[in-house]
């Protein structure tokens, strides 16, 4: 033990000689550290982010999408053409086991208006049950009813956005909301959501039966999407293939044909976006961690020299007794410091930066313990790797040609 700390003083000595060559051998572990926490507490805080939306959806959701079409050459995607109807979500709703909630739902984006203010916003067309499907509460007011949904009243619920836009320093609860001329009575106010991972304003919404929604607005015969929960997650694959295999019956769609609706679980969709997330996270990291390698060739490079300027040094300290076992770990020490405190500044910058991009931002960031101690010994592993052909080569010199070096 003595030994060693001898050794690192000598090795701290060493390296304080020329200073600004450490600091800037320093600078390629430093860099690619930082960035390496950086990108991984970035896409970390994405992640997160991501999941938080996910979740936002509510518990034990199944989403049913409505088929595609294609014009000119042109393909919609999910939802782009009306094949779900009432009638679907009421026959879920009737004959899978299992199911608890079920919301057909249509929206579209319009012009709203209240006295002389006016905006535009997506209106949503739900059942009365949307919000406990969503977990979205209201702090005024409260959901409209079933008898609403079935009568096909004009009430509505807005979101935050919506209140602060069109009644600033108002009540909106009872006051009447002009939807493309149509009047309707607002019953009660979201509880704000903020942003969405896409940057859209969730507060910037009006929710209205779906009946009304398909009646009075927008002429709708046919549903985009269906809501459905389920009971537990547990029951969500098998509600998942049994709505499947309703669907196909009542859409009447043989063997060997696609469907024209989508399924898909909260789990499927939670999944597929963070696997794009964790995809960018290990690129940005691999890339930064390039960095890393450029460091540790600096060390390499910078201890050869320091070998070449210190052979009189070493031959010195052979002389009087030193072993190529000493020389080895005196070199192999000062490659290992200068990784090592590389590393710490960088993991400091890398959370420093993290930081000041959350609250630049207003970023999300996330920078798990596990990649903070994992940095430290991968830069301490470089310094081990890159400086061990510079020390033994210090070690391999012969004590009489390095007392001769000038």
């Amino acid at each position: 033990m003595r030994r060693l700390i001898a050794t690192m003083k000598i090795a701290l000595l060493a390296l304080r000689r020329n200073k600004l060559r450490t600091l800037l051998t320093m600078l390629g572990m430093i860099i690619g550290v930082g960035a390496v926490i950086a990108m991984v507490g970035i896409g970390n805080g994405a992640k997160s982010q991501i999941e938080n939306q996910i979740a936002s959806l509510g518990q034990n959701v199944i989403l049913i999408f409505s088929g595609s079409m294609t014009r000119g050459g042109v393909h919609s995607g999910w939802g782009g053409a009306g094949t779900l109807s009432v009638d679907d979500a009421e026959a879920i709703q009737r004959e899978i086991p299992g199911v608890t909630v079920v919301s057909p739902e249509v929206r579209s984006t319009t012009q709203i208006a209240a006295g002389n203010q006016n905006w535009a916003t997506q209106i949503l067309g739900e059942s009365a049950d949307y919000l406990t499907l969503r977990q979205w509460p209201t702090t005024a007011g409260s959901m409209f009813t079933e008898q609403d949904v079935r009568s096909a009243n004009k009430v509505a619920i807005i979101g935050q956005t919506i209140a602060d836009q069109l009644y600033p320093g108002e009540d909106p609860i009872g006051q009447i909301l002009r939807i493309k001329s149509a009047p309707f009575i607002i019953v009660g106010i979201l509880k704000p959501k903020g942003m969405s991972m896409m940057g859209s304003d969730q507060d910037d919404v009006v929710v209205v039966p779906y009946t009304s929604a398909m009646k009075r607005l927008f002429g709708m015969t046919m549903l985009r999407t269906i809501n459905v929960q389920t009971a537990s997650p547990t029951l969500l694959s098998p509600v998942q293939q049994q709505i499947t295999e309703l669907m196909r019956q009542r859409h009447r769609i043989g063997m060997g044909r696609d469907d024209d609706f989508t399924v898909r679980t909260q789990q499927e969709i939670a999944d597929a976006m963070t696997e794009q997330s964790k995809t960018m996270t290990y690129l940005l990291a691999a890339i930064a961690a390039v960095s890393l390698v450029v460091g540790g060739i600096g060390i390499m490079n910078i201890m050869l020299v320091s070998v070449t300027e210190r052979t009189r040094e070493i031959g010195i300290r052979m002389a009087v007794g030193a072993r190529g076992y000493d020389i080895l770990l005196q070199f192999l020490t000062e490659a290992f410091t200068l990784s090592v405190i590389g590393g710490i500044i960088g993991i400091a910058m890398g959370i420093g930066v993290s930081k000041i991009i959350e609250a630049w931002k207003h970023w999300p960031v996330a920078t798990p313990l596990l990649w903070i101690l994992a940095s430290f010994f991968v830069s301490a592993a470089v310094g081990i790797f890159f400086g061990f052909y510079p020390a033994r080569k210090a070690s391999q010199l012969d004590p009489i040609d390095a007392l001769r070096y000038e």
